[in-house]
């Protein structure tokens, strides 16, 4: 989409409004720390029956095992944590080592591999247009907690119909750009092919961390608590028949600065959508990683619930007809961020200010289950017919 050319005069007033700012940045330019660090830590929990001996089987063990990213997918149950570093004194990568607490119970470091670059080349693919369908059936969504669907739900979108602008429009929600730990060129990772080891179910962060490498500084040194520590798993169960409301429930995770919770389920060619939400909003980006500010501004805007809330009522009908529904939810946790040296609060000291290195470490604690399980599973899991591990794999894959 094109913008009209902005006028003289609008470029001399926004010049004239920027000018003192603009002499600001050059008095006092931004000052990048040497090094970068990034912690995502993540548990999850699968209330599913047989997820997890699933988890703990060799076969996929190995196929789901503890590659990069698995704080982010939250697909498999366990403890999950993903490191990032970045040092510009080595901008292409360095090799580095993370010197752990005893209680993490993975020996005495973390080796952390450079992320190669993609290589160059490969065979061209064709992009020439090809003959699109377009689906078919339709997207409803419901939001908020309560015994009953409320006046003006669902909100709905016909696939077959609808353009482009319809579809930025149902889906638009809240969202948390990407500020944790990712692999890229330049950066050094673990786990990797080097360590790929599961993180264990007994481990914890809470103690001294020690981060070096060629182009770090030295000082890379910190310590973390229990708030930064992997959170107690989020018990999520909603027990119920599907066709009424059903009242879904979770303990109190420590540390849990709020919560949020949504469904999916299938009618025929119906996709069904449900958050907790009290305005219309799908969620699909609240299942992530969120700054302390955005957890307190969307608990104003009660699009996320306080950290006292632990139930939550799914108003009936709405999966009374799906055939099966995921629920899923997550309890935000306590971020830190550390940069060394302190930066000063006296703006005279902050020409002199040279911070060495920044620390990011984020912390979640995701779950799933299937609405109304304990209602369902006499009659959909026969004794005969046990516990299919591609079937759970399935359902969580398409339910994140």
């Amino acid at each position: 989409m094109t913008r009209p050319a902005a006028s003289p005069l609008a470029l001399a007033v926004c010049l004239a409004f920027a000018g003192p700012a603009l002499a600001q940045s050059k008095a006092a330019p931004a000052k990048t720390p040497i090094a970068n660090y990034w912690m995502d830590v993540a548990t999850v929990h699968l209330a599913i029956p047989g997820a997890e001996e699933v988890a703990d089987m060799p076969l996929l063990g190995g196929l789901m095992g503890n590659m990069f990213g698995g704080s982010k997918m939250g697909v498999m149950p366990g403890k999950w944590l993903d490191l990032s570093l970045y040092t510009r004194q080595k901008p292409g990568g360095t090799l580095g080592t993370h010197a752990i607490p005893p209680g993490q119970n993975m020996g005495p470091s973390l080796p952390l591999e450079p992320v190669a670059k993609p290589k160059p080349g490969g065979t061209a693919q064709d992009t020439s247009p090809t003959d699109y369908e377009k689906p078919k059936g339709r997207l409803l969504l419901y939001w908020g907690c309560g015994a009953s669907v409320r006046q003006g739900q669902p909100r709905i979108l016909d696939m077959a119909t609808a353009g482009p602008q319809d579809f930025a429009k149902f889906f638009v929600g809240r969202y948390a750009p990407e500020r944790g730990a990712t692999s890229r060129p330049g950066h050094a990772i673990w786990p990797n092919e080097k360590d790929n080891q599961r993180v264990p179910k007994n481990a914890s962060l809470v103690g001294d961390h020690a981060v070096s490498g060629e182009g770090v500084p030295p000082s890379l040194r910190f310590a973390l608590g229990e708030r930064q520590d992997f959170m107690e798993r989020l018990n999520l169960a909603a027990p119920g028949d599907p066709k009424a409301s059903i009242n879904s429930t979770w303990n109190a995770v420590p540390n849990a600065r709020a919560y949020f919770l949504s469904a999916m389920g299938g009618d025929g060619n119906d996709m069904i959508l449900w958050s907790s939400s009290e305005l219309p909003e799908a969620g699909l980006g609240l299942v992530d990683y969120l700054s302390h500010a955005q957890v307190d501004q969307w608990v104003r805007d009660k699009v996320l619930l306080p950290a006292t809330t632990t139930q939550c009522a799914i108003p009936s009908g709405i999966f009374g007809t799906a055939g099966g529904a995921m629920l899923r939810g997550i309890a935000y946790g306590n971020e830190l961020n550390l940069v060394y040296p302190p930066r000063p609060t006296d703006a005279k000291l902050l020409a002199a200010w040279n911070p060495e290195w920044s620390l990011r470490v984020r912390v979640k604690s995701t779950a799933m289950t299937m609405l109304g399980q304990e209602a369902q599973a006499p009659r959909e899991q026969k004794k005969e017919e046990p516990v299919n591990p591609l079937d759970i794999l399935k359902k969580g894959i398409f339910g994140r």
